[in-house]
């Protein structure tokens, strides 16, 4: 099962990178670099699920030592590509298993990239792995929506939303409320062309990423509703939470 969860996310992710960051283009990680900079501390940082380095890419060009893990060989080959993507130590591989070398100042998962883990079990193995992976002074930072299940009637929901005049974009999606699963179906229409590509994740909310924390020997430092820092409240639509060593 896990091994075919591995395979499928590299499937998907070889399949989408060289269109990835066209479609997230909307997605600034401006101001997260500056957050996530601010965290590390000059430490070395661990970015799980780094895909094509939108945000590790720039976190490096401020000195940092970046690694990151992925299991699209397709996505890091695109990383490869761009200016200082070879000053990266990138692992191809499940990124649930933490599976870089050493201690990080700052581990972190953006985009809502942790509700990959499609189980429970393997999203509270990542939170244990990267508690392993943490120095004495380190966090992990995730950064993910908070579900609103209120958006889907009769499991179903179907979102359009246009990206430019030429290009239209539709979400379809199913919602299975018991296995907290959402599977959806991006479809981009392009110049007359179209292009399917599947999404599949298994959200959490906040309270059980925070229960998730507590079984690995972390604990919640802060959460905020943005990379400004704005304060988390119960209109926020999504929440960025950093995580570090529990007391002794």
């Amino acid at each position: 099962m896990e091994a075919d969860r591995v395979a499928a996310a590299g499937a998907y992710g070889d399949r989408i990178a060289a269109a990835y960051d066209e479609l997230h283009a909307h997605m600034e990680p401006a101001l997260a670099v500056e957050a996530l900079a601010a965290l590390a501390s000059g430490g070395r940082v661990l970015e799980l699920g780094v895909g094509t380095g939108r945000v590790a890419l720039p976190l490096a060009e401020r000195g940092l030592e970046v690694h990151g893990i992925d299991a699209s060989e397709g996505m890091i080959a695109r990383l490869r590509t761009k200016p200082g993507g070879d000053a990266i130590a990138l692992t191809v591989g499940d990124f649930a298993d933490v599976g870089a070398e050493g201690e990080f100042a700052l581990v972190f998962v953006v985009f809502t990239t942790f509700f990959g883990l499609l189980s429970q079990e393997e999203q509270v193995r990542c939170f244990r792995n990267v508690a392993a992976r943490l120095d004495r002074g380190g966090v992990f930072v995730v950064e993910a929506f908070v579900p609103d299940l209120g958006r889907y009637n009769e499991r179903r929901e179907a979102l359009r939303a246009a990206h430019r005049a030429e290009q239209l974009r539709f979400h379809l999606s199913h919602l299975d409320a018991v296995a907290q699963r959402i599977s959806t179906k991006l479809l981009v229409i392009d110049d007359g062309q179209l292009a399917q590509y599947p999404v599949e994740i298994r959200y959490a909310w906040p309270s059980e990423l925070d229960l998730m924390a507590r079984l690995a020997g972390l604990r919640l430092r802060e959460r905020w509703s943005d990379w400004r820092g704005a304060p988390f409240t119960s209109a926020s639509g999504a929440h960025i939470s950093v995580y570090e060593r529990a007391r002794e």
